[in-house]
């Protein structure tokens, strides 16, 4: 053939690659053809192997195709994806580079007439380089909006919370996360630099889980801090410096078969402080005399810890020297199968806490209950068993908790006026395959629990996904607000925010709807492959008009890759896939679950200004793969506990296992164009967004490759926060930052570079008259950020 530094080399190099292009796109062209697909490819193949075949011709026509098939391929991708510079990137990428190749002298010399054709070639290059360009500042996913309202001067009292602090993991137990602080304001944001760092010492071991992440959103009470590690070691910090005033060591016994590892955050009671209790303190014990104020530490390994918060010793008369244990009436209790990950509710009498259970092992598993504890003894005072006949009946000795019952993994919330605690569950495992579930298994499973704080019992339930089979579990603290309905009269609302982007709205009193729910028809069948045996499903499922999922089902115009080559896969993949929109039954051929397992909103929740009736959130969106494996009755049992919530999971005493992936690309790329993770702004007089933007680039997810800083759009683990001074926190970001958003336009307007990744929600306080923002950058073991041990303070400089 020659070398391609010799003329006729050089062209013979070139069409052979052009030939060889043709050839890749002419057969999975015909392929994804045939299955239902574009032809697209099919027509590109042809117009590669027709240049190819000019080219080795010596023929000038050769750049006449090819500029054919380059602006062909502008008009085709604009008609599919509209101006969207990350969906027009693998379409053009391949064909751009080549175009340009083919202008160089070596290929052109010898040609025939070659100036038209070159002028062609160069103009379709031309306009393909303008349409790009275009497209960076004219993004179709984004909404480029205001949020009307204005912050008014004086804020409203909460009561029983100081502005300077961060009593709770939501700032307040209602999970408002929005501080009435403005020292820091959209306008000096931009100044912001490290105050202080804290280093927890602990990092991810070999013996610990795949799962090991660092969550946790401090909370600040007077003049201390408290924070929690991975491994669950409580320590308070002086909020001025970042110093340890002491640390308490709970001695964990945790080991890798832990499908969780991480600590969301810890919560605080003062029993001289009544103005956060109300209701609840009708019924008030005798206060503890060793420790009226008391920090609620939950273990990993099934316990709950009461300590001094002075001291930082066990308070001896909570439980059994300072400590109750969550495992006592369990189900097949072992190691890491019920863990409590998120701080538990307190009230003026009771603290109450629910917990996580191992998804997808077997039938076999503890049960879901969540219990309420006396706040001074520990003594256990009330449970709600959601999968019980009478789910308040606490067993009599010698009996257990049902197996198996719905959890509560996520943080609860409360509402002290009411004296309810709204509990949000998920489905009892395993979770992909329900034909052995029965009515009662499922009355409470994906549901919003509002029960009386005080005795347990239930007011009422709405449950938001039926018969789930998607792990479409109710993942974040739900919020509580009062906003104001259609007649302008306000309403003690809640809002229910769920995998599936439905953000349903409550009113918190009664359950009912305050913003329009449907029951819509969802997908019966499962048209590729065999049927799942032994399956139903439900005929319907619930849908808000408050709805942060994208409004159309995929379609293979949104597949996507690094080049024309892998997308050109991916929507061949897409084709072989079960799907039919939300809810398509899980399948033996393989399903494709959008939204995805990660969910649109995850445990990160929302944040609510109640100044201005409004609120910020950062929804994701990134599709998984779940195909269902008929079951081996000879395969051997595993080690207890999965260790991860991803790959194959053994579903043990079903028909089937399950292997749960992210949909990617040969190159391990997300086979959904991005964007997949936004920040929005909504208006809650209308819940109408008045913004969206993409948020997040890639550059710590391909580490050693210099890609540029292209805000795309990635998928977030965390939670945001929001302050009086119109500016909104989040870290969450597969790239290592924090960052300062405009609560009123979207606008980012500053960024921190983090130490490792900020898979946690953030937090202010004020001390000393300074604002503080702290977030915890310890990583997040399978989302795949770098793992750490930071807790970084940032603040505006002092003045001179």
């Amino acid at each position: 053939m020659g070398t391609p530094s010799s003329g006729s080399g050089f062209k013979t190099f070139t069409a052979a690659i052009a030939a060889l292009f043709g050839l890749i796109l002419l057969i999975g062209g015909i392929y994804l053809a045939v299955l239902g697909g574009s032809w697209y490819y099919i027509i590109a193949g042809l117009l590669f192997i027709a240049t190819a075949v000019l080219l080795q011709k010596l023929k000038s026509s050769a750049l006449i195709v090819y500029a054919a098939l380059v602006l062909g391929t502008v008009v085709w991708g604009l008609w599919e994806v509209g101006s969207d510079f990350f969906a027009l990137a693998p379409r053009l990428d391949i064909l751009g580079v080549f175009g340009l190749w083919l202008l160089i002298p070596a290929v052109t010399r010898g040609f025939d007439h070659s100036k038209g054709a070159k002028i062609a070639l160069t103009g379709a290059l031309a306009i393909t380089i303008a349409v790009m360009i275009y497209s960076v500042f004219n993004d179709p996913q984004e909404i480029r909006g205001e949020l009307s309202t204005k912050q008014p001067a004086v804020s409203q009292p909460i009561p029983g919370v100081a502005d300077e602090d961060w009593p709770a993991y939501g700032r307040t137990q209602s999970g408002l996360r929005y501080s009435p602080l403005k020292q820091i304001n959209s306008d000096n944001v931009k100044n912001l630099e490290v105050a202080w760092e804290y280093h927890t010492g602990e990092f991810k071991t070999e013996n610990d889980s795949g799962e090991t992440t660092n969550q946790v959103t401090p909370i600040k009470v007077g003049d201390n801090m408290y924070i929690c590690t991975t491994h669950q070691k409580l320590t308070a910090l002086d909020p001025v410096t970042g110093k340890a005033k002491w640390t308490f060591d709970p001695k964990l016994k945790a080991d890798n078969t832990y499908q969780h590892l991480t600590c969301r955050g810890v919560s605080y009671y003062d029993a001289n402080n009544t103005a956060g209790f109300e209701a609840s303190l009708a019924a008030k014990r005798t206060a503890s005399a060793e420790c009226p104020q008391k920090v609620i530490l939950p273990v990993n390994d099934g316990r709950l810890v009461a300590v001094n918060p002075h001291t930082g010793k066990p308070c001896s008369d909570f439980g059994h020297s300072g400590e109750v244990d969550l495992q006592k009436d369990m189900p097949f209790p072992y190691p890491g199968g019920y863990i409590p990950t998120s701080p538990p509710v307190v009230t003026g009498t009771t603290i109450i806490i629910g917990g996580s259970t191992t998804d997808n092992y077997s039938t076999e598993e503890p049960s879901g209950v969540i219990r309420g504890y006396d706040v001074n003894t520990g003594e256990l005072l009330w449970v709600f068993d959601t999968g019980a006949e009478d789910p308040n009946a606490i067993p009599a000795p010698g009996q257990k908790f049902v197996h198996n019952s719905p959890n509560a993994w996520a943080p609860l919330a409360y509402d002290a006026k009411l004296d309810i605690v709204y509990v949000p569950t998920g489905v009892g495992t395993p979770d992909i395959w329900g034909g052995n579930r029965t009515e009662l298994d499922e009355r409470y499973a994906n549901s919003m629990l509002a029960l009386n704080a005080t005795t347990g019992k239930l007011i009422w339930n709405f449950q938001t996904t039926h018969h789930d089979l998607w792990d479409m579990d109710v993942p974040s603290q739900p919020t509580l607000a009062d906003i104001k309905d259609k007649s302008g009269n306000m309403v003690p609302a809640i809002y229910v925010l769920t995998k599936t982007g439905n953000a349903f709205v409550l009113d918190r009193r009664t359950g009912k709807a305050v913003v329009p729910i449907t029951e819509r028809p969802v997908p019966q069948t499962v048209k590729r492959g065999p049927q799942t045996k032994g399956e139903r499903y439900s005929s319907t499922q619930p849908f808000s008009d408050f709805d942060m999922a994208p409004k159309d089902k995929l379609t293979d115009k949104q597949m996507w890759g690094a080049t024309m080559f892998d997308q050109m896969i991916c929507r061949v993949s897409f084709k072989k896939l079960n799907y039919d929109g939300i809810y398509t039954p899980p399948s033996e051929n393989g399903t494709l679950v959008f939204p995805g397992n990660l969910g649109v909103f995850e445990w990160g929740g929302m944040s609510v200004n109640p100044d201005r009736q409004i609120a910020v959130m950062n929804p994701i969106g990134l599709p998984f793969v779940s195909r269902l494996i008929p079951e081996d009755p000879n395969r051997p049992k595993t080690a207890k506990g999965a260790g991860t919530e991803a790959g194959v999971q053994p579903m043990y005493g079903v028909p089937y296992g399950v292997e749960i992936s992210a949909f990617l690309s040969p190159f391990g790329l997300p086979c959904k164009q991005p964007a997949w993770g936004y920040v929005a702004g909504v208006d809650l007089n209308t819940h109408e967004t008045a913004w969206k933007r993409r948020i997040g680039t890639i550059r710590d997810s391909m580490p050693g490759i210099p890609l540029p800083p292209f805000k795309m759009g990635v998928p977030m683990l965390g939670g945001s926060i929001s302050t009086a001074g119109n500016v909104m926190f989040i870290g969450a970001t597969q790239d290592n930052y924090i960052r300062a958003i405009n609560v009123t336009n979207g606008d980012e307007l500053w960024k921190g570079r983090l130490p490792a990744g900020g898979q946690a929600t953030p937090m202010t306080y004020e001390a000393n008259g300074k604002q503080y923002v702290v977030i915890m950058a310890g990583g997040h073991g399978s989302f795949g950020t770098k793992m750490g041990d930071s807790i970084v303070a940032y603040a505006l400089p002092d003045k001179k």
